[in-house]
């Protein structure tokens, strides 16, 4: 079990807060500093292993390898105001490319490969990388996109005839005494632009920065760990597994394949995996997933996840297969880089996202402004007690949601008696049927209860006579056969009020609509609901 800090409340100024963990790096490190000293220090253990490509490397052999990576940059007289592109899966050199870009100080932007052209166009525009690492499938793509920007191209896997391939640039000499650079802001500095789930329009560039709080929720770790995650380089949970692996000198495991359920149980129990790190939607998929009960998940240690809601039912069929005591549910955002809160006492408090981080700060607010106390229902408010650089070339949307060091998440949630934080919905998702207020997840939860059912995404239709009226699409379980009507009837019998049911129907569907990081996308799937049932909404 990790440290856990002392969570404090300021009844005056109605804040939570956590006191601050003693970190075993010197405070003047970057975190390329650290990672290349702990490579120093484990030369023979095992780095890496893609499950995918069957390579493993030591940790001498990657660190040599983003040695040389790092020397080709530097070769280019890339300096620490410029910026790397990635647009890659997991595949054996990505972590490398990632180690190169901390040694040199240089901030990564990481780009999902599924990205239509012009949306890569617009973020490269506004970073406007010197040099960008992509997979040879989406070699065209990113060179279209990228046509009025001075770019070299590297690729990582697939390589189409005059690209610059990975194995090129892995025969450059490393620099004589190579040593990483130190970071001219400290840990202000940029480590990585990610971006934001995209669902409202065009994704924002989120700046992290070199700061320790980065680690929140992984120290924990340890040379003896065996780490998994899905993720890749374009989300947090993916940077931060590669961050932590170098840190912690974890041995990691990694695969370019696309997420699925049962290869994920095989990985686990072929590899011993220990940590594992997970969306609560491919939680479901695994908990929902044949092979699941006879899967051996005896090595697991901690089962983190995060990204989102995740329905009791799933909790409690991973909490009986692995044990309450090594769930752990976490709360954050792109916005902030890191875990804010997590939860280490699942078997107390099972829905909780639990108590604030080392070093961070948590209020609650309602609609003017002002703070509530415990059990209080607002806007869920973090202060990560740093400087946040923001969105990269965007002040104007910066403001919007960092005010006197305030990250505004647009969740709503409360704070217990305990000062665990509960996180209920999406503040915009908010319900109204009849003047009667109630969140989409009400309607998940009850309906994940019904047997048969695997996945749910709940959303409102909006009518004029009654206002939002729910509805729903269903992913039913293997070999099971419930009808829509099922479905309704099952709302109708067991919800406890009158007004929360599915008064605009529901649509059984093979999966659901998901962002492109695996988040259930509640925007795409109530569009498809709308098609499918041909539905138009009248304003």
């Amino acid at each position: 079990m990790s440290y856990q800090p002392k969570t404090h409340y300021d009844a005056v100024d109605k804040i939570w807060s956590s006191e601050k963990e003693k970190s075993q790096f010197g405070e003047d490190l970057s975190i390329g500093e650290i990672i290349f000293q702990e490579m120093v220090r484990h030369p023979k253990s095992v780095a890496q292993v893609s499950d995918s490509e069957k390579t493993i490397l030591l940790r001498e052999d990657l660190l040599n390898n983003a040695i040389r990576i790092a020397t080709f940059m530097r070769n280019l007289d890339l300096t620490q105001r410029d910026i790397v592109g990635i647009i890659a899966r997991n595949t054996t050199h990505i972590s490398a490319v990632a180690y190169a870009c901390f040694f040199n100080g240089i901030a990564l932007h990481s780009l999902n490969p599924a990205y239509l052209t012009e949306i890569i166009e617009k973020l490269f525009q506004n970073t406007k990388p010197r040099i960008i690492f992509c997979d040879g499938d989406e070699y065209e793509k990113v060179r279209a996109a990228t046509a009025k920007l001075d770019v070299k191209i590297v690729t990582m896997r697939n390589h189409p005839k005059g690209a610059i391939s990975i194995q090129e640039v892995l025969k450059t000499p490393a620099e004589e005494g190579f040593r990483p650079t130190s970071l001219k802001q400290g840990n202000t500095h940029p480590i990585a632009i990610l971006s934001t789930s995209g669902t409202t329009g065009t994704p924002k560039a989120v700046v992290m920065t070199n700061h320790r709080s980065i680690l929140s929720g992984f120290t924990n770790l340890s040379t003896a760990d065996i780490q998994f995650g899905s993720s890749s380089l374009e989300w947090a949970l993916g940077l931060l597994a590669v961050i932590s692996a170098g840190v912690f000198s974890t041995k990691r495991i990694v695969t370019e394949k696309p997420f699925d359920p049962s290869e994920i149980l095989r990985i686990i129990e072929e590899y011993q995996v220990s940590w594992l790190v997970q969306t609560p939607a491919q939680m479901a998929a695994i908990a929902n997933c044949p092979a699941f009960e006879k899967a051996n998940l005896q090595s697991l240690r901690s089962y983190f996840y995060t990204g989102g809601r995740c329905t009791r039912e799933v909790q409690k069929k991973l909490g009986r297969k692995v044990g309450g005591g090594i769930l752990h549910f976490g709360y954050g955002f792109s916005e902030l880089g890191s875990f804010a809160t997590l939860n280490w006492n699942f078997d107390a408090k099972p829905n909780s996202v639990g108590r604030p981080c080392p070093g961070y700060k948590i209020k609650i607010i309602d609609d003017q402004g002002d703070k509530l106390g415990p059990n209080e229902e607002g806007e869920v408010c973090i202060n990560k007690g740093i400087f946040w650089p923001g969105y990269y070339g965007n002040p104007e949307a910066t403001k919007e949601i960092y005010k006197d060091n305030w990250l505004h998440s647009g969740d709503l949630g409360y704070v217990d008696n305990d000062g665990f934080l509960y996180v209920v919905e999406r503040k915009k998702d908010l319900l109204k049927y009849q003047s009667n207020k109630y969140y989409p997840n009400e309607l998940e939860e009850l309906i994940s209860r019904m047997p048969g059912v695997a996945e749910v995404c709940a959303f409102g239709i909006w009518g004029v006579e009654n206002g939002d009226e729910g509805a729903a699409t269903v992913v039913r379980k293997p070999n099971v056969l419930i009808s829509e009507k099922d479905v309704e009837d099952y709302v109708a019998q067991h919800a406890v009020t009158d007004f929360l049911r599915l008064h605009a129907g529901c649509l059984i569907v093979d999966d659901l609509k998901r962002s492109p990081n695996g988040k259930t996308n509640r925007a795409a799937n109530k569009e498809y609901f709308l098609q499918a049932k041909g539905i138009q909404i009248i304003t």
